[in-house]
């Protein structure tokens, strides 16, 4: 575990990012290995299917990030507080509250899948494949959120490094189990869905026993599962906005390659490649967000705002040197990496995925900015700025692709996202600032007692 309201707030947000980074790396590398397993062992058209519906996934996979990410928000500032009764409690309540979202999120992506897929105009000659395969994705919802639930609580405790062990540990599983299911077994894309899915199931149960274990803090007895429903509603309160702000991303990504699946198979499948080795190359400005997320969360709950401002600092100075670094290296072996899964027998393939990543890599910087305000916000239990955020994102992604797509072609979905990242950083920037200046310490932990954010009435705040 680690206590971040003490200590020098860069060494411990990068301590703590570090991890995360690897872990987040490690899990682009194995969706990449995905992509060119599918791609090299079955073909074209079923990249394509995968890659077309990977919004999809991802819209449902945000849903459960943001939701699980936003409950455990309170499990860290009871944490910070050293409130360990309330923090028990919220556990129980996080639980009980993701049963309920992944039985939601399950029968209505079951239910509602083949409308989904044509409203996304997925070309007829792969809708069988994408069918298939987030069908499979689909059954297996309820096992992602509770491993991002288990993730969540260990990270609220200031252990970002078990997680990465697991997420590690699900990875290897999961490109052996692909090898063998598509190679061997050869069960196309739906070998890749199963493999994914029984990945995910080892994960959980090995992370849960490791939990019993390791972690008698995260242990609940049978009175800590009292359903508090003011306190279930701090929960919400946090959770909602958080949730509805992910899900929002994630249907602007719906919208933009639904724009992008209207132009056909070759631009489908350059435009998921891209995307592919764009998440890898921008992972270090998100492993920094997620670290300021607990980092914030803790100090809130603590009511030290001094150190969330220096935190804050330091990661937006950090965010500027690593978009600056990436937007170079990629530039230099973006092609490269697209070769490594895309035949170089599909050389305009190549071309237009090399194209979308010229164009993105110039806004990187904004991008960054966004993860340490947002998750900053995020942390401090303000997440109706970044919902605002996302509703900008949202609106200028989704006009910036279908307008100029009409104008210029498919490259005008490439200038679509980079132009919503400014938009979106423009509110976090001046949401984070409008929202730091009112409080002071003193100011802060008046303001936490007087409102009960935590489930003891009287928190118990750390020494200064």
């Amino acid at each position: 575990m680690q206590d971040m309201t003490k200590g020098n707030p860069t060494k411990l947000i990068v301590l703590f990012a570090l991890p995360l980074l690897l872990g987040n790396i490690f899990q682009q590398l194995y969706q990449l290995a995905d992509l060119i397993i599918v791609g090299r062992l079955i073909g074209i058209n079923a990249l394509a299917a995968v890659g077309a519906t990977i919004p999809i996934y991802f819209l449902f996979l945000f849903i459960t990030f943001g939701f699980t990410n936003g409950l455990t928000v309170i499990t860290a500032q009871c944490f910070g507080a050293k409130d360990y009764k309330a923090m028990h409690s919220s556990i129980a309540h996080c639980i009980i509250a993701s049963l309920i979202l992944g039985a939601v999120i399950s029968i209505s992506l079951l239910t509602f899948l083949s409308p989904l897929l044509k409203i996304m105009n997925v070309p007829q000659e792969i809708m069988s494949d994408a069918h298939i395969f987030m069908f499979i994705l689909s059954a297996g919802m309820i096992l992602t959120i509770f491993f991002n639930l288990l993730s969540g609580f260990l990270r609220a405790v200031g252990d970002s490094k078990t997680p990465l062990y697991f997420l590690v540990f699900a990875s290897i599983i999961n490109i052996l189990l692909n090898l063998f299911l598509i190679s061997v077994m050869k069960m196309g894309v739906s070998g890749s869905a199963f493999g994914t899915i029984i990945a995910i199931s080892v994960s959980v149960a090995t992370c849960l026993l490791y939990i019993k274990k390791r972690y008698p803090i995260l242990h609940l007895k049978k009175s800590d599962w009292k359903i508090r429903w003011n306190f279930m509603r701090k929960h919400l309160d946090v959770a909602i906005p958080m949730t509805v702000q992910f899900a929002i991303l994630a249907l602007s990504m719906l919208i933009l390659q639904s724009v992008c699946n209207s132009f056909g198979t070759e631009i489908i499948a350059a435009f998921s490649s891209a995307i592919r080795i764009e998440q890898l190359a921008t992972q270090p400005l998100l492993a920094l967000g997620i670290a300021m997320t607990t980092y914030s969360a803790q100090n809130w709950g603590a009511a030290k705002l001094h150190r969330i401002r220096q935190g804050v600092r330091s990661s937006a100075f950090m965010s500027f040197i690593f978009s600056i670094s990436l937007a170079v290296l990629v530039r230099f072996i973006g092609e490269d990496m697209i070769a490594i899964f895309i035949d170089k027998n599909n050389p305009k393939v190549i071309s237009i995925a090399c194209e979308y990543l010229n164009i993105s890599t110039m806004f990187y910087f904004f991008l960054g900015m966004i993860f340490v305000f947002r998750n900053a916000l995020q942390g401090m239990g303000k997440a109706i700025i970044p919902l605002y955020a996302s509703i900008m994102e949202l609106a200028v992604r989704s006009f910036a692709a279908i307008w100029l797509a009409k104008q210029i072609g498919y490259v005008g979905i490439f200038y679509a996202g980079p132009i919503a990242w400014l938009g979106a950083c423009l509110v976090v920037t001046v949401g984070y600032w409008l929202t730091i200046r009112h409080f002071n310490d003193k100011g802060l932990r008046s303001y936490l007692l007087s409102s009960k954010q935590l489930q003891s009435t009287t928190p118990q705040f750390p020494a200064e």
